[in-house]
């Protein structure tokens, strides 16, 4: 998913109490709800220093009455709690480079759902078992099911960490697949929520539906939809908010640097923005230093290319939130133009689609997103607040499309790929774009990149 710069989360928040109070199904005491309806979230900063944060400055905080959210030696510290003013005066504290607002980038999305009708339990050795599969186009379009027959379906020593609303791993396709004790949540807003209205879910909990659908499209445990793998390790990493999927800056960076330094692989952010690279050099370079630091240390980074249909090699002053950042996959997003049924057969499976972004300089590699002939579907999360029926039961889906759709197809992939060639990102890189189907303009094409991903491919299967 594209998503832009947003404002403040207040007014979303209060919207959302007053309709949790007019009733949505989620039991919480009186007193609960009105906490709800006044909560107001703290204002954040983005601290960047020279080096590892000093003492002196993490005293200034909290003699401030600021709390320390996340602090990194590559200098980064992530505050909540303080004023603009009380923040600006961080300033002057020895090693402060500069104190940053927090931003908030945020998109919107197209969904369906419907419930699981079956009981039979599937294999995770078998994805295309899995219930759903037979709409399942996307799947199919990139050759994951050799794959699987070949007995390539993922290793629990691979772990892909999933930077989004969390993940909801009480469903069916993610049971057993998730590290709750490497998953954090960097948003204060669901963190209230969750603790609210879902009493003992960790505080990954997705109570949006994105991170957990873009979770089972990497991996899956292929008993209600399949994903590209079924056996890796995922990290919920929570750095958007449920209130009007919105991500934090602070968060994402924060979280990033959570995912390399507890072991992540593979890290997929599907989600972006843009900023004025004029004015800004030295968060340029910042955001330059974290993703050199992920790869240095064996991440190899999955980003969506975006849904504004335009081209990125055009965009002029404007830093593309992250397919600017050096040494990322930025991936692009296709599907079929038309269907003649839910269940296929479909037109022009490998279409750009209508939404996505390109640039033959800025896109990587192409992979199913949807279109306007057919969703991606995956699980949608039993904590939902936007999708009622999701909470009823563990079973079910959720059709979707967006560039964030297509990423996690590449970043299953690169789960598979880590197995063969380990903790090398250009390998990881390199392999992904070699074992892509050549579509559109011969060599790199400003849609596709190097091709839309095949896995079997990619693994040497064909």
């Amino acid at each position: 998913m594209s998503l832009q710069l947003a404002v403040s989360k207040s007014g979303a928040v209060g919207a959302l109490a007053a309709l949790l109070i007019a009733g949505t199904g989620v039991g919480s005491p009186a007193q609960a709800q009105v906490d709800l309806m006044n909560f107001e979230p703290s204002p954040q900063h983005l601290v960047m220093t020279r080096g590892a944060p000093n003492r002196q400055l993490l005293t200034a905080i909290e003699g401030a009455g600021g709390e320390v959210v996340f602090q990194h030696d590559l200098g980064i510290v992530f505050v909540r709690g303080l004023s603009d003013e009380a923040a600006a005066n961080l300033s002057v504290v020895r090693g402060v480079t500069d104190v940053q607002a927090d931003e908030w980038f945020a998109g919107d999305t197209s969904i369906e759902s419907e419930a699981l009708a079956s009981s039979q339990v599937f294999s995770p050795d078998d994805p295309a078992a899995a219930f759903f599969y037979p709409r399942q186009w996307h799947l199919q379009a990139i050759s994951a099911e050799p794959a699987w027959a070949a007995g390539r379906t993922g290793s629990s020593d691979v772990t892909v960490a999933i930077l989004d609303t969390g993940i909801d791993y009480e469903h069916l396709d993610l049971q057993g697949r998730v590290d709750l004790s490497r998953s954090v949540s960097f948003v204060g807003i669901d963190d209230f929520f969750t603790e609210n209205l879902f009493p003992g879910r960790a505080l990954i909990a997705d109570l949006h539906f994105h991170g957990t659908h873009v979770a089972a499209t990497a991996v899956s445990n292929g008993i209600v939809a399949a994903g590209v793998t079924s056996k890796p390790t995922l990290m919920g990493v929570k750095v958007c908010t449920f209130t009007d999927f919105s991500c934090s800056f602070a968060a994402v960076i924060s979280g990033i640097l959570h995912a390399v330094d507890n072991g992540a692989d593979v890290v997929n952010l599907s989600l972006g923005g843009g900023f004025p690279k004029a004015g800004n050099g030295r968060f340029v370079g910042f955001i330059n230093k974290v993703y050199n630091y992920a790869r240095s240390n064996g991440a190899t980074m999955v980003v969506a290319a975006g849904n504004a249909a335009t081209d990125l090699d055009r965009n002029g002053n404007i830093f593309a939130s992250y397919c600017d950042a050096p040494g990322v996959i930025c991936v692009s997003a296709t599907g079929p133009t038309d269907a003649d049924s839910v269940n296929g057969p479909w037109t022009n499976v490998d279409a750009p689609a209508v939404y996505t972004n390109f640039g033959r300089s800025s896109i990587t590699v192409a992979a199913p997103g949807g279109n306007t002939g057919g969703r991606v579907w995956a699980a949608c999360s039993t904590t939902s607040l936007l999708i009622s029926v999701c909470r009823t039961s563990p079973t079910f889906v959720v059709g979707v499309f967006g560039t964030s759709m297509a990423t996690p197809h590449v970043s299953g992939l690169a789960a598979l790929v880590v197995e063969d060639v380990g903790r090398r990102p250009g390998r990881v890189k390199s392999a992904i774009q070699q074992g892509a189907d050549d579509l559109g303009q011969r060599g790199t094409d400003k849609f596709y990149g190097k091709g839309r991903i095949n896995v079997s491919r990619t693994l040497g299967l064909e």
